[in-house]
């Protein structure tokens, strides 16, 4: 089989008021959506040195009115984009696994989002082994908050369960494993990782990679040595 892979981001615009605005209070909305914006572009740096990688990014929002837009749009040069269509965050997701597919069609995808800016280019790399390997069809990664951050699938069909999952609980997780076993095999586990959605969340995998944009656009809030 192929080494090569989609790496598909399913990402949002970093506009003040539409990006992370969980962060609010303490962040302002402007300062939520340069964490937004630091968060994008750290994972797409990650992204573009994956080996063996095709970045694809599935985008919704305004990047003409986004914090750092001429940045991201830079940083975008390197990938296909494509818009995210659909209701439902499962529709969309479904959605953007199936136009990934059609643009690289016969290429297994693993999908991420935005939120988890502490993901490096060989712990992507690792995340999609089994399923470039053979040993699974399908891979997920859990989140610390009952989520996940990762979906790896051998034939992005199988991203069809998803329409009727409910997304944004704290059973996500389990309840995607659920209906991925359900469509096929038992999905192969991934190592686990905490998402962005509150400030503590924010620091707390800020502190885990001082120095990068994030963990300075956090600091830039708390004050807290994250900016080093």
């Amino acid at each position: 089989m192929s080494d090569r892979f989609c790496l598909l981001v399913v990402a949002k615009a970093p506009v003040p008021g539409f990006a992370k605005t969980r962060l609010c209070p303490p962040a302002t909305p402007e300062q939520a959506a340069e964490i937004a914006a630091a968060a994008l572009l750290d994972t797409l740096e990650a992204v573009s040195a994956t080996p063996g990688a095709l970045p694809v990014v599935a985008m919704t929002g305004d990047l003409g009115a986004a914090t750092r837009g001429e940045e991201i749009g830079q940083a975008l040069r390197g990938a296909t984009v494509i818009a995210q269509r659909g209701w439902s965050f499962g529709e969309r997701l479904a959605n953007a696994h199936a136009d990934t597919a059609a643009v690289h069609a016969g290429l297994p995808v693993l999908q991420i989002g935005m939120d988890t800016p502490q993901v490096t280019p060989e712990l992507l790399a690792a995340a999609i082994e089994p399923v470039l390997a053979g040993t699974h069809d399908a891979v997920l990664g859990g989140a610390e908050d009952g989520g996940w951050w990762a979906l790896g699938l051998r034939d992005p069909r199988r991203s069809e369960v998803l329409v009727d999952v409910p997304m944004s609980q704290d059973d996500t997780g389990e309840l995607t494993r659920r209906a991925l076993s359900a469509a096929g095999p038992e999905p192969g586990t991934l190592v686990v990782l905490s998402d962005v959605d509150t400030m503590a969340d924010a620091e707390r995998v800020a502190a885990t990679r001082p120095g990068r944009r994030f963990a300075r656009a956090v600091g830039a809030v708390t004050g807290t040595a994250a900016v080093r």
